[in-house]
């Protein structure tokens, strides 16, 4: 993985991704005690970041891959930003997605035109499913997060945060990031050391489920006990990736370790205060810069908010938290 293999990326999705808006909010900077600026990839194309790898990896194949069709696994946001470029290619699409994944996630990859094969994430192994389908049926495996590919499609928010960040006289701060297995968090790392390299990426998981940051404390791999069980799906993995580990063990700062109910509440302050929805492992980023200030030194902070699909009752319930709290 190299900066060259980002730009290119760049170079494919120009005119097919858009490029986010960088939000903020004077109630945001007072919650947190400094400045925060909101990278808002929930608005990207199938909503979240996770369109740029599907594009990047779909966009690289031959014509007769793509005729044969693409392969994938997810608990959602992947799944939809796969089955998107492969629809946009005119590729079939085949999606492994857990059993409990959010009903609006599984329904939203079926509109798009995939198959959807769902499997138990607490007792069977999809990458056992992923590889044994791809076979089966000559198709193309495009991995979540573990593919140089799609690592370099994730890379442009970082080229992007870059670009503007510098327009905005912000040359150092740490950049929170949601992570899962490390994709996202890599392929930003790699883009900043190039281009803004006063920025330092930071990862940020649900309690539970922090694997990365245990990873980066540790220097080798660690798991995670459990493999389900979060409201933050959409960053719930087993282990940061063999090739997104490394990169973040060179790039990237201590991670920070968020709750459940921190994540509702970030939610909540993204819609009040910047008119956007983010589900809870897309707000792991934002309630890291609020709710941890002690984490942070100087007077900026980035936090990419990763995500926007979630179910009704869950965001019902995140703004029940909110209204919960204006009560007491």
């Amino acid at each position: 993985m190299n900066i060259d293999m980002i730009r290119a990326a760049a170079q494919r999705l120009e005119g097919h991704a858009r490029r986010t808006p960088i939000l903020t909010s004077p109630f945001l900077d007072e919650i947190a005690g400094r400045h925060v600026f909101v990278k808002a990839e929930c608005l990207q194309h199938t909503g979240s970041f996770k369109f740029r790898g599907g594009w990047s990896a779909v966009s690289s194949l031959t014509d007769h891959a793509l005729k044969a069709g693409v392969i994938a696994f997810s608990s959602g946001n992947h799944a939809q930003g796969v089955a998107l470029a492969a629809r946009m290619h005119g590729a079939p699409a085949v999606i492994i997605m857990p059993g409990d994944a959010p009903a609006v996630k599984i329904a939203n990859t079926r509109a798009l035109g995939a198959e959807v094969v769902l499997y138990d994430r607490a007792t069977e192994d999809r990458d056992e499913i992923g590889e044994r389908l791809a076979a089966q049926r000559g198709l193309t495996l495009i991995k979540p997060y573990d593919a140089p590919l799609v690592i370099a499609g994730q890379g442009t928010v970082g080229l992007e945060i870059a670009a503007d960040m510098t327009a905005l006289g912000v040359t150092n701060a740490d950049v929170m990031v949601c992570c899962g297995g490390g994709g996202l968090t890599s392929g930003i790392a790699l883009a900043l050391a190039a281009d803004a390299p006063g920025l330092r990426v930071r990862p940020a998981e649900p309690e539970g489920f922090d694997d990365v940051t245990r990873s980066l404390i540790s220097g080798k791999i660690e798991r995670n006990a459990r493999l389900d069980g979060s409201l933050c799906d959409a960053i719930i993995t087993p282990q940061p990736g063999n090739l997104t580990f490394p990169i973040m063990r060179a790039l990237c700062g201590p991670g920070v370790v968020v709750t459940e109910d921190e994540c509702l509440r970030a939610m909540a302050v993204a819609f009040d205060r910047l008119k956007i929805v983010v589900e809870p492992g897309g707000a792991a980023a934002l309630a890291a810069a609020l709710f941890h200030p002690d984490a942070f030194e100087g007077d900026a902070v980035v936090a990419v908010a990763t995500g926007g699909n979630v179910d009704p009752a869950v965001f019902i319930k995140a703004l029940e938290r909110r209204d919960h709290e204006d009560r007491a």
